[in-house]
């Protein structure tokens, strides 16, 4: 007879349980009924960009791409990006359900408190609009997510003179700004970690766009504000791609999760590289960091330098792709302190020694200080909260459980699935795998038959004591629970699934190996079927070609050069004229690249108002391009302003970056193309480069360029009879853009002329 199993959540660690259950088991085995308590599955993730009412903006990218963000057996669209979108992260999810149905799905329903019964079933009581119902499960399984409620700092309350919103609630600068008086310019975001940083750039681009986007200004003299960021202390924070080969002069561009689960580069078998952090394993994860992104970030602003005794400290890490170049620009200014109060429009931040420092004239206040799961579980009964050891004054590690946040092994008939910080799609589908194992042992009466691996595993498990006593570890890391490398390795050995070969070789690194990307689609559960098999298949697939595109120059470079650019660059420029019509000489001043969302102006055929089924058309990101300066003509004392505009733009579904001219009659608005940038690959990202090498040696010189090379590109327009010729090339260190060039070549029946201009980084703002 089958066993009914209720599930608390439909989120997408409680969607995996589910599909596990009822199509990884035997047949039968399992009914499953799933409590949600919004009107919709997908948890945090909405199905909609309408979608708002969450704690996740609905056009939030994701910050790790689809090929880490998916389950084993449903493979992403062609069509959908690299980095999903949330409400497309939600779209995936209903799809899911779809493919893998069979469960009772109840949404409106929130359980409100359970019973656990002398035989171990569970008595599960709901409420809903229809009113309250109570139900017995033979198993209870917690898929609730960590992202209970919003977390506040101590000491400050929402109802103060100036608004006061958790990063989780923000959705436009215009409304968080709508009553700020003339007199406030500081908008202040609090929290270092992944929620801070990621909300004070989003915040920071909502503002750029207001500022620079054409037409009338919704909030007056927007120029005004600037964005006061506290944290504790520095994060590393990485943009969502990365490089292999950091320290290459034209480095190869890939999604960020590429390069980090790169198991190729681990001795194996994996060591949790999570947990306690002593200070050798900090100075090697700090160095880590600072080797993938070039730089100690002091380039950006010394508050956010890591080095000396930071270095000895354990790192955190954050995502966000244009957070540094705002600091750099000054439109993020860094605090160190806590925020410890709001009175009037005045903030205090007390520094670690006590010290208070005033931000005045505050218009607004955003908490990027995370979530507390404390709701999360408040329908278990106060015994079972005890035997899980919940400390609800503990956020990170709430409750201590058994293999890697599964179970207790004292409590058979309840299970937990994604109940820990910041799980992976790919544990997720791990852990539901163990606890349907662990169910379905308990449920058949064979504990006493499990095999080898599984005792073996279990025997070993300190998952436990581990938690408790990090709990009260001054050195515990940013995510406790595990890294994903490790946790996959160590659920694949407990429950026998072998981790399936990569769908191709990629070119191999200057360590003379082939990358090796870890995805949840190369762990296949036992026994699935031809078109598990084939979701599978296509996912790797999708895996290997994106990489093989990124390692050989194919893909993402104008990506990274998109997001280097922004900000404001030093340029100097050279005119060599043939004609006595044009005057030689030289330009001397600065460019910015001031980003804004994007317009549809010059290409309305390609982004309409709306799209067929009511959305608005998403057209990404562009800059408005300003240049000014003096020229001075040669062999001469004429000086002269000169300043010129455009708009750069860059096209996510094509991976291209354009060059627009600016209308004459209203300068922030887009006319007309100017020019597509082609990128050309250089020589050391040959396909075949290194191909026939032997050793690591023999392959860093094969791909070792002739000179110092860096990313070269060019375009070209012919503007009536005049034939323009572009030439760029973009130097890298690592991530960040250093200096960049860029030359026309002019030919037509009045004009022979060439242009050089060196673009380098102006320094950071103070």
């Amino acid at each position: 007879m089958a066993k009914s199993v209720c599930i608390v959540g439909a989120g997408p660690s409680g969607l995996v349980a589910a599909k596990t259950l009822l199509h990884g088991a035997a047949k039968g085995s399992f009914n499953v009924t799933i409590f949600e308590a919004q009107p919709r599955i997908g948890g945090l993730w909405p199905a909609s960009k309408k979608d708002d009412g969450g704690f996740v903006h609905p056009l939030m990218a994701t910050n790790q791409s689809k090929h880490t963000v998916q389950f084993s057996d449903l493979a992403w669209r062609d069509s959908d990006p690299n980095f999903p979108r949330a409400w497309q992260v939600g779209q995936y999810l209903e799809r899911y359900l779809n493919e893998y149905g069979g469960a009772d799905v109840r949404l409106g329903h929130k359980v409100v408190q359970t019973e656990l019964q002398g035989d171990g079933s569970w008595k599960v009581e709901t409420s809903s609009e229809k009113g309250s119902e109570t139900s017995v499960f033979d198993y209870l399984l917690v898929a609730t997510g960590f992202f209970g409620k919003p977390r506040l700092p101590e000491g400050i309350s929402k109802e103060t003179e100036v608004p006061v919103v958790h990063s989780s609630k923000y959705r436009e600068i215009e409304s968080l700004l709508a009553e700020a008086k003339d007199s406030s310019d500081k908008i202040v975001v609090v929290g270092g970690q992944m929620s801070g940083v990621e909300i004070a750039g989003t915040v920071a681009t909502h503002l750029s766009n207001l500022v620079n986007s054409p037409g009338e200004k919704a909030i007056r003299n927007p120029e005004r504000f600037t964005i006061h960021h506290v944290a504790k202390r520095p994060t590393w924070t990485f943009p969502l791609f990365t490089s292999a080969k950091p320290d290459a002069s034209a480095p190869p561009f890939l999604p960020c999760d590429f390069p980090s689960y790169n198991i190729a580069l681990r001795p194996h078998p994996l060591v949790n590289s999570q947990g306690h952090i002593s200070v050798e394993q900090a100075h090697t994860l700090n160095s880590i960091y600072r080797s993938v992104l070039g730089t100690d970030q002091e380039m950006f602003s010394p508050e956010t330098k890591i080095d000396g005794g930071l270095l000895q400290e354990q790192p955190f890490v954050a995502m966000s792709m244009h957070y540094m170049e705002f600091v750099r620009s000054g439109l993020i200014k860094l605090h160190k302190g806590r925020l410890t109060g709001v009175a009037g429009t005045t903030a205090t931040v007390t520094s670690k020694d006590g010290q208070e420092e005033l931000i005045s004239d505050v218009a607004a206040v955003v908490l990027g200080t995370g979530f507390t799961p404390t709701t999360s579980l408040s329908f278990l009964p106060p015994s079972v909260l005890e035997r899980i050891s919940y400390d609800s004054t503990n956020p990170d590690i709430p409750v201590a459980l058994a293999f890697h946040g599964t179970h207790h092994p004292a409590l058979p008939t309840l299970g937990f699935v994604g109940f820990y910080r910041s799980p992976f799609w790919g544990v997720m589908e791990m852990q539901a795998r163990f606890v349907t194992h662990l169910f379905q042992e308990h449920a058949e009466g064979r504990v006493s038959t499990r095999s080898q691996a599984l005792q073996t595993a279990l025997a070993k498990d300190d998952t436990i004591n581990r938690m408790l006593t990090l709990r009260k570890d001054a050195r515990c890391s940013q995510f406790p629970m595990g890294d994903y490398a490790f946790l996959m390795q160590e659920f694949s050995a407990a429950l026998g699934i072998t981790i399936s070969p990569p769908a191709g070789v990629t070119p191999p690194l200057a360590n003379g190996r082939p990358m090796d990307i870890l995805t949840p689609a190369r762990y296949r559960s036992p026994g699935i079927s031809e078109a598990q098999r084939e979701q599978a298949d296509k996912s790797l697939l999708c895996t290997h070609n994106v990489a093989v595109a990124g390692l050989t120059g194919r893909s993402f470079i104008a990506a990274a050069v998109f997001r280097s650019l922004l900000g404001e660059w030093q340029l100097d420029r050279e005119l060599v004229s043939k004609l006595p019509s044009h005057p030689s000489g030289r330009f001397v001043g600065t460019a910015k690249f001031l980003l804004r969302f994007g317009t549809a102006d010059g290409r309305e055929h390609k982004f309409p108002a709306t799209t067929p089924d009511g959305e608005t058309a998403d057209v990404g990101l562009e800059y408005l391009y300003i240049e000014d300066g003096e020229f001075t003509a040669a062999g001469t004392n004429l000086k002269f302003r000169a300043t010129r505009r455009y708009i750069w733009r860059y096209d996510e579904t094509k991976d291209k970056l354009s060059v627009w001219f600016a209308r004459t009659d209203d300068q922030s608005r887009a006319d007309y193309l100017f020019h597509d940038i082609e990128f050309i690959p250089p020589p050391s990202l040959s396909p075949d480069t290194g191909s026939e090498a032997q050793t690591p040696r023999e392959i860093q010189q094969k791909q070792r360029p002739l000179v110092d090379e860096g990313w070269r590109a060019k375009a070209s327009h012919l503007c009536i009879e005049d034939l323009y010729d572009v030439h760029y090339e973009f130097f890298f260190k690592a991530v960040n853009l250093v200096n960049w060039r860029l030359g026309y070549s002019v030919r037509g029946p009045k004009k022979d002329y060439t242009i050089s201009g060196l673009y380098t980084r102006k320094n950071s703002a103070i």
